[in-house]
């Protein structure tokens, strides 16, 4: 085989075409990855993880690429990112104050989506639609626009009384979904929290809250030669070195002939890749 790229990995990069393009980011490189449908490749983890934001060698990756004093001080790795509706940034508690501004007091959507089934989410504008991709969703819908983080959390954990937020990865893995109506699910939730919206609006006066009547559909097609009928994983913490059949691609997932390999979870593992 031959070596095509060695360095840390980063997630993939997706671009919303027919089917969806993907670059795998090592190092320096990016790769092609739908030029290797069909083809063997080979992963080695070279058994070094260094910190995506202070490059030191840590033994453990925290939350997809961090060492533990990074995850534990950086603002991105704050509770409230996984629970946007307990953002802080108004008590002047923010680790990172700069970082709220950028990333959380900017316009988010709230959206449904359909990954495994009817799901619920948020997303900062600018992440439209490559947070769908990255979820291996085959439709998604905005239903409400809003200034800021926090507000998004607080509808969407509203919108959790009557639709989930999780994603099924194993259904998601083997493609087994149905197309669904999103428009018509929106109308049922906003008959819901139509009221919650108003409250929201007058608790909230000075902050945008947009409940999307109209908003257009997306739909995402994956490369692929064939499903999995299994969905298993490699784990490189147990099995540094791989070597299988690229049959398909699938939200952060390369997904190969025996098991599934889920990019995300090892960024800044240092890999060599070979086909």
């Amino acid at each position: 085989m031959e070596l095509l790229a060695r360095g840390r990995l980063q997630k993939m990069a997706v671009d919303h075409q027919t089917p969806i393009a993907y670059q795998l980011h090592v190092g320096d490189s990016a790769l092609n990855m739908s030029e290797y449908l069909g083809k063997p490749m080979k992963f080695v983890f070279e058994q070094e993880i260094r910190c995506s934001n202070c490059q030191r060698v840590t033994k453990k990756s925290f939350n997809q690429g961090f060492c533990y004093p990074c995850f534990q001080k950086l603002a991105s790795c704050d509770k409230c990112i996984m629970s946007p509706e307990l953002c802080h940034y108004e008590e002047g508690t923010c680790r990172e104050p700069r970082w709220g501004e950028m990333h959380c007091l900017q316009p988010h959507v709230v959206y449904l989506a359909n990954s495994s089934g009817l799901k619920v989410g948020i997303t900062r504008g600018t992440q439209v639609p490559s947070r769908w991709i990255d979820q291996g969703a085959i439709q998604a819908l905005p239903i409400a626009q809003v200034s800021s983080r926090k507000l998004s959390g607080l509808i969407e954990n509203k919108l959790r009384e009557w639709v989930g937020d999780r994603t099924n990865w194993r259904k998601m893995l083997k493609h087994d979904v149905e197309v669904m109506d999103l428009a018509a699910e929106r109308e049922r939730l906003f008959a819901e929290v139509g009221d919650y919206l108003s409250e929201l609006k007058q608790d909230y006066p000075d902050e945008h809250i947009e409940w999307l009547i109209s908003g257009n559909e997306y739909s995402f097609e994956y490369p692929h030669l064939a499903w999995p009928e299994k969905a298993k994983t490699y784990n490189l913490d147990k099995t540094p070195e791989i070597e299988d059949t690229l049959m398909a691609i699938k939200g952060q997932y390369l997904i190969f002939e025996q098991a599934c390999l889920n990019i995300r979870k090892y960024g800044s593992y240092e890999v060599s890749i070979y086909a």
